[in-house]
């Protein structure tokens, strides 16, 4: 008898980052940790489009998209495989900042942060993956990753 398979969960967000160079994070109710903007795809949903309508439910904003940064394997422990494309959002202009908003319900806050700090908010997999993230955009390439 063949295993089972299972389909991996299918995410897209992006970074984006103030004039200064923080990095923005968010905090969702639903979970325990800080988070990049952006969430799963909906059926028959391409991963921009999916990015662009996250960032619009949870943000509120909808700032052009560029390219993609990476894409992520990543398989924990206890958690299903994940499949997540980053994109590259660009900074945010202050009429941008200042028209985020979060609806209490699926974020609880925004924040803009030190690169250092937000690899300390995040859980590990996803620190590595920002460090593979802020890479790829530094040299203007694509990484993929597998996260364990």
């Amino acid at each position: 008898m063949a295993p089972a398979t299972v389909r991996p969960r299918v995410s897209a967000g992006a970074v984006f980052f103030d004039a200064d160079g923080r990095l923005l994070l968010v905090d969702p109710t639903y979970k325990e940790f800080w988070n990049l903007p952006g969430g799963g795809l909906d059926h028959g949903e391409t991963p921009r489009a999916a990015c662009i309508r996250e960032v619009r439910e949870e943000l509120s904003l909808q700032p052009p998209i560029g390219a993609l940064l990476a894409t992520a394997w990543a398989t924990r422990p206890g958690a299903e495989p994940q499949i997540y494309f980053v994109f590259d959002g660009g900074v945010l202009d202050a009429a941008h900042q200042s028209a985020i908003t979060v609806d209490g319900h699926e974020l609880r806050e925004h924040r803009f942060v030190a690169v250092a700090e937000a690899h300390a908010m995040v859980p590990p997999w996803q620190a590595d993956l920002l460090t593979e993230v802020l890479a790829a955009r530094r040299d203007g390439t694509h990484r993929y990753v597998e996260l364990t």
